[in-house]
């Protein structure tokens, strides 16, 4: 992978990056994904954030080869710190990181007065989706766009969504399945699906051969599986 040539899952993340916007890559990995876009004509201007030295390095030289360092900026940052209200920042994608993680970049964005609400976010957890939809939802940002996709024998989603006037709610099945794509289930989200049930079923049984099993994380366990069949079956 490289500016040119970006993964499966960088090129729809970048796909859902709105035409014109001021873009924040945070954990930006060379920058490939903002120099891509900025190659293309699609984006105006880039933040790319790194938080590890040796990274930020590489995406500067990134920047530099392409002769783009007067329209993509490389900070040194730890996630949303990167960015402030004045570079007028109306889209963010986080991608390749776990779920918790990314929750974590925008409760602590959101806290440090680092999100003015008017960004477009575009998010690819590697684990963990349901930590972002629950951040989302809790912070009134409705997800108008999900996708899962294969690619190198791993599977990903990505989300994105927009701050909303209204409050925001997801049932249960939604949260952990997603709002869109469990009205549209598609193959790769059946073979995630039936991965996820596997993995489940082989904690049940070893829970339950447990000396003392935990029976609050047995229950849990026993719902999960039962909604996942439940879908799939639906499906």
């Amino acid at each position: 992978m490289n500016e040119t040539q970006l993964s499966k899952r960088l090129e729809i993340v970048g796909a859902q990056v709105p035409a014109g916007s001021r873009l924040a890559d945070i954990g930006s990995d060379h920058a490939y994904l903002p120099i891509a876009l900025m190659l293309a004509g699609k984006i105006s201007h880039a933040i790319a954030g790194e938080v590890v030295q040796g990274p930020f390095q590489s995406a500067q030289n990134q920047v530099a080869k392409n002769n783009l360092s007067e329209k993509i900026e490389v900070r040194l940052a730890d996630g949303l710190e990167a960015i402030t209200l004045a570079d007028e920042i109306d889209a963010i994608t986080i991608a390749g990181m776990g779920g918790s993680l990314i929750r974590d970049i925008l409760e602590n964005g959101r806290q440090k007065g680092r999100l003015s609400g008017k960004e477009y976010l575009i998010l690819q957890p590697n684990i963990g989706e349901r930590n972002v939809r629950e951040w989302l939802a809790d912070h009134s940002y409705q997800i108008d766009f999900e996708t899962v996709l294969a690619e190198k024998g791993k599977i990903y989603e990505v989300i994105a969504a927009e701050k909303s006037d209204m409050p925001v709610t997801y049932t249960e099945e939604e949260l952990m399945f997603g709002p869109l794509l469990v009205q549209n289930p598609t193959s790769v989200f059946q073979q995630k699906w039936q991965r996820e049930l596997h993995q489940r079923e082989q904690v049940w049984t070893q829970l339950q051969t447990a000396k003392t099993p935990p029976s609050e994380k047995l229950t849990q366990i026993r719902r999960e599986i039962e909604k996942i069949r439940e879908v799939l079956q639906h499906d």
